[in-house]
C-alpha cells in the first residue's frame, strides 16, 4: 500500500497505560540482583497448587527487553494514525522502525552471554532485537532466575508457573518481561462457538435465509410440536450475498472494490493442511470466485501440520479455526491477499509469531480470533504484546481481534465481577465485538441485534420450552490496566468509562460483525467421519471469531479505496462512526429469537432431534447493555455499506 503524505495541526491524544507500565521494574532483591514486578501469575496461588514441576523438563523462553526512548514509540504510534496530526500517515518500514525504537545491540549481547552463562542454548533473535530466545531446564531456569516452579490447577487445566517473582542481575540492561517459563499463554482459545473438530452437521430444519421456515409453516422431522414463539427457525448458515448484501457491500465489491491489492493477515495456532482445497470448494459452492494463483499464502513452520493433540493444544480445533478466518476474510474481501501465519502451539510461540508478522510487515491488515478469558496475565506477558502491537501500528498495520464469546465474563451472575478480555482490551488495537442478524431473500439486512443469548431447551413431554439460561455472547467491558485513549474521549458515556477508581478507563469492543452462531455462516472443511474418513462438509458457525475476519474484510475495501494504510484503525472508525449503524434494541420486540434444530449425535438423525430456542439481546443479568450510541456489546457499530467506505476512504 502506499503512504500518503498529510499535514494538519492536531496533536495525538495519550493512551496511557496503567498498571502494565510496571512490567519490568525492580523490586529490592539480595546478592546484586532484583525481581521483576509482573513476573507471576495471579493464579500462581498456594491454594491452586497441584505439586512440583519436574526439574528435567526441558523449557524454551524469551526474555524481552523494552524500546529506547520510554513512551516514544508509543506516542509516535498514535500520532501516525490520528487524522489531524502532522505525522498522520508518516508509517515508518520496519528497518525506521529499529534504527528508532529497538533496543540496543550492546543490550542484547548482555543478556545473550548471561543466558549462555547460566548454561541455556540459546536461540533466534528477531530483527528488531525484542527478545533473546533460549533453551534449557527448569532446574537451569530455577537457578537463573532465583525461584522454583510449580504446577497450578486454573481455568480447568494443570499449567506450571514460577512460584515466586523472577530475579535478574542488577549488571544486566532493563528486562521488560520473561515469556515461557510460566504456561499461562497456553490458556489463549479461539473465540469461536463452535463444534467439535469431528464430523457436525446442521439439522433440518434451518432457513435459507431470514424467516423462510417456521414453526407455524415447516413441521419438526419426528413430529414435535414446538410453542409458537420464537417462531423462525435458523439459518442454515449464511454466505457469500448474503454476508456481502448484509453490510451494503454487494455493489462496491461487484465493481471492483473488493480488496485489491490490500494483504489480510490472519493468525491462529497450528494449520490446515487442507485449507486452501477446503476454501475453494466452499467458494466455487456459494457464488465466490476461487483463489487465483498466488492469492493464498500459508506461512508455518516444519512439522505444524502433524501436531498431536493433548491436554493444552488443540491442533484439529485450530484448523478449523483457520477454516472459519480464511473463508469470512475472502468473502468480504474476495480480491484481498491473504497470508496465513500459523504459530507451532497455542502456548508460547503465538507472541514470536506476532512479533514476525509485524517486523517482516507480512500484511496491511491482521485479524486475531483468539483471546483470554479476561486481562488476568502478568504484566510481563501483556508488556511485550503490547509493544508488537505499537510497533505495528508505527507501521501501517492495522490489528483486529475478536472481543471474546462470553460477554462480561461473569456469566449472568450477580456479584462476580466482570472484565473485558486481553488482547481485545489494548488501546493499540480494535476490538471486534459480535451481532446476531437476519438477512433476507434478497440479501439485505432485516434486523442486527447485539449478541447475548439466552437458550432453552425443549421439553418434549409437555411441549414448552424450560426457564431460559445465559449461553454466551459478544465480549465487552471496561479495562483495568488501560486509561481511556483519547479516540473514545467524548464517545464512550461515563457510565461505562469511569468504573474502576473514578478514572476513565478504555472501553471494549470497539466496533461489531456478526457473531451470533444461531444467525452464524455457513463454513466448509475436511472433517474427520465417525467411520474415521475424512470428508468435505459445511455447518453453521460464529463467535467473534467471525466478527473479526468478516470486519477486517471489509476494511481491506476501504484501505484499497483510500489507497493507503492506516496503522491503528481506531481514531478513523470512531471518527467516522456516523457512517456505521448504530445497533440498538429497536429490533428486538419483533425479532426475539430462533429455534434451532440439532442432531443429538452431531450428524445424523439416527439418535433423534433436540430443540432450544436462543433469544437474542439477552443481557438482562449481565453488566455490559446494548444501548443508542457507543455501547459494551456493539461498540460504534457495524459498517453502512458504502457511506461507510466513502468516510473511512476519505481519512
Amino acid at each position: 500500500m502506499s503512504r500518503l503524505s498529510r499535514t494538519a495541526c492536531a496533536a495525538a491524544g495519550a493512551a496511557a497505560l496503567v498498571t502494565v507500565a510496571a512490567a519490568g521494574t525492580a523490586l529490592a532483591a539480595p546478592g546484586g540482583r532484583h525481581a521483576l514486578d509482573g513476573s507471576i501469575p495471579s493464579w500462581a496461588v498456594s491454594q491452586n497448587k497441584v505439586g512440583a514441576a519436574a526439574p528435567s523438563q526441558q523449557v524454551t523462553f524469551r526474555v524481552y527487553l523494552p524500546y529506547r526512548g520510554g513512551d516514544a514509540a508509543a506516542a509516535y504510534a498514535r500520532a501516525v494514525s490520528t487524522p489531524g496530526n502532522a505525522d498522520y500517515g508518516h508509517f515508518l518500514t520496519p528497518a525506521e522502525f529499529r534504527a528508532r525504537f529497538s533496543p540496543a545491540t550492546s543490550d542484547v549481547s548482555s543478556v545473550s552471554s548471561w543466558l549462555k552463562g547460566q548454561g541455556f542454548t540459546l536461540g533466534a533473535t528477531p530483527a528488531n532485537r525484542k527478545y533473546v530466545e533460549a533453551t534449557g531446564t527448569l532446574a537451569q531456569a530455577a537457578a537463573a532466575f532465583g525461584t522454583s516452579f510449580a504446577e497450578y490447577r486454573t481455568e480447568g487445566r494443570q499449567v506450571r508457573s514460577n512460584s515466586t517473582p523472577l530475579q535478574v542481575p542488577d549488571s544486566l540492561p532493563a528486562v521488560e518481561g520473561v515469556v515461557g517459563l510460566d504456561e499461562s499463554q497456553t490458556l489463549v482459545h479461539a473465540n469461536k462457538a463452535a463444534p467439535a473438530p469431528a464430523l457436525f452437521r446442521n439439522a433440518q430444519p434451518c432457513s435459507a435465509y431470514w424467516g423462510q421456515k417456521t414453526v407455524t409453516n415447516t413441521p419438526t422431522p419426528d413430529g414435535t410440536p414446538l410453542p409458537a414463539s420464537p417462531s423462525a427457525f435458523a439459518p442454515c448458515g449464511y454466505s457469500g450475498a448474503q454476508l456481502q448484501g448484509l453490510y451494503g457491500m454487494s455493489g462496491a465489491i461487484a465493481s471492483g472494490n473488493d480488496g485489491s491489492g490490500v494483504t489480510v493477515g490472519i493468525i491462529d495456532a497450528f494449520a490446515s493442511n487442507t485449507i486452501e482445497k477446503d476454501a475453494n470448494t466452499y467458494f466455487a459452492r456459494h457464488g465466490l470466485p476461487t483463489f487465483a494463483p498466488g492469492q493464498f499464502t500459508q506461512v508455518v513452520a516444519p512439522g505444524t501440520y502433524n501436531q498431536p493433540g493433548n491436554r493444552k493444544q488443540d491442533p484439529a480445533g485450530w484448523a478449523g479455526e483457520e477454516t472459519l478466518d480464511v473463508e469470512a476474510v475472502h468473502t468480504m474481501a474476495p480480491g484481498a491477499h491473504i497470508t496465513y501465519i500459523g504459530s507451532p502451539n497455542n502456548g508460547r510461540d503465538m507472541d514470536a509469531i506476532m512479533n514476525r508478522v509485524v517486523d517482516e510487515h507480512l500484511a496491511d491488515i491482521v485479524s486475531n480470533s483468539y483471546g483470554y478469558g479476561s486481562e488476568a496475565l502478568p504484566a510481563g506477558t501483556i508488556k511485550p504484546s503490547l509493544d508488537t502491537q505499537v510497533q505495528a501500528a508505527a507501521e501501517g498495520i492495522s490489528l483486529f481481534y475478536s472481543s471474546g464469546d462470553n460477554a462480561d465474563e461473569t456469566n449472568a451472575v450477580a456479584g462476580a465481577t466482570p472484565t473485558p478480555d486481553w488482547p481485545a482490551s489494548s488501546p493499540y488495537v480494535t476490538a471486534v465485538g459480535g451481532t446476531s442478524a437476519g438477512v433476507s431473500a434478497s440479501d439485505s439486512r432485516v434486523f442486527e441485534l447485539g449478541w447475548e443469548t439466552r437458550r432453552s431447551s425443549l421439553d418434549k413431554t409437555t411441549t414448552t420450552w424450560q426457564p431460559s439460561t445465559w449461553l454466551y455472547g459478544s465480549g465487552g467491558g471496561t479495562s483495568r490496566l488501560f486509561a481511556q485513549p483519547s479516540y473514545q474521549t467524548g464517545v464512550v458515556p461515563a457510565s461505562i468509562s469511569q468504573t474502576y477508581g473514578g478514572a476513565a478507563m478504555r472501553a471494549v469492543p470497539d466496533v461489531s460483525a456478526l457473531g451470533d452462531p444461531n444467525t452464524g455462516m455457513l463454513v466448509g472443511e475436511t472433517q474427520s467421519a465417525p467411520d474415521g474418513s475424512q470428508v468435505y462438509d459445511e455447518y453453521r458457525i460464529g463467535g467473534t471469531s467471525l466478527a473479526s475476519p468478516l470486519y477486517a474484510g471489509m476494511f481491506a475495501l476501504a484501505e484499497q479505496k483510500a489507497g493507503h494504510e492506516y496503522g491503528l484503525a481506531n481514531p478513523v472508525l470512531y471518527g467516522t462512526r456516523a457512517a456505521s449503524v448504530d445497533i440498538t434494541k429497536d429490533d428486538r420486540a419483533t425479532y426475539p429469537g430462533d429455534v434451532r434444530s440439532d442432531y443429538v449425535n452431531g450428524v445424523d438423525a439416527s439418535n433423534g432431534y433436540r430443540y432450544s430456542a436462543r433469544y437474542f439481546d439477552a443481557d438482562e443479568q449481565l453488566t455490559i447493555h446494548v444501548r443508542p450510541g457507543y455501547d459494551d456489546v456493539t461498540g460504534v457499530g457495524v459498517p453502512n455499506g458504502q457511506a461507510w467506505l466513502d468516510a473511512v476512504a476519505a481519512q
